[in-house]
């Protein structure tokens, strides 16, 4: 398999953001996006999905942090679309439940070229630190709509919105890193009865 690796920029009135992904990574991080706790979930995908992320971006946060936590995940999704080319002889289905003290999240991916977004998660806090938990939803649903993936994002259980929102990005990582691998039973056939994706 040749070397799966994408650049992508995106460049609007609101936000600029360049995004340097490698599935084939080894979990490294370099990141600034101007919201700290985005930033932390971002090295949570990449050191459980063993995915290199380079992640510049800039946007109008004196406004709120919608356009660029909305903007990067749709920039992000971008490259992980780039980067998986036609999907030959990946698992293309990955699933991680991850805990983190009282909380449980579980999370299901499917590289499936059809968007789906179905989150099911209460936060206990409408922020963490100063990122409003809405935000969450309008990344996954960039990312999803633009990976052209199917993801299922469940927390089953937890009362600190911290660790809510760790368990979920850690196990958005896992279940990356699953779907994306070389099976190597799959040898380059694509993971489909209807032959494309």
């Amino acid at each position: 398999m040749s070397a799966r690796i994408a650049t992508v920029s995106r460049d609007t009135n609101e936000t600029q953001i360049k995004v340097s992904v490698n599935l084939d990574g080894e979990g490294r991080l370099s990141c600034q996006t101007g919201v700290p706790f985005l930033d932390h979930m971002l090295d949570q995908v990449a050191r459980h999905g063993m995915i290199d992320l380079d992640i510049n971006a800039t946007g109008d946060l004196h406004i709120d942090d919608h356009h660029t936590v909305e903007d990067l995940g749709i920039t992000l999704g971008q490259a992980f679309f780039e980067a998986i080319g036609d999907k030959r002889g990946i698992y293309r289905y990955g699933h991680a439940y991850v805990p983190l003290d009282e909380a449980l999240s579980r999370v299901v991916i499917d590289f499936s070229g059809r968007p789906g977004l179905f989150m099911n998660v209460e936060f206990t806090r409408d922020t963490i630190g100063s990122l409003d938990t809405q935000l969450f939803w309008e990344f996954f649903q960039g990312f999803v709509s633009h990976a052209r993936v199917t993801l299922h994002i469940d927390n089953i259980k937890g009362f600190n919105a911290h660790h809510q929102a760790e368990t979920i990005f850690k196990a958005f990582g896992r279940a990356l890193r699953m779907a994306v691998m070389e099976d190597p039973r799959m040898a380059g056939q694509m993971p489909s009865t209807k032959g494309s994706l």
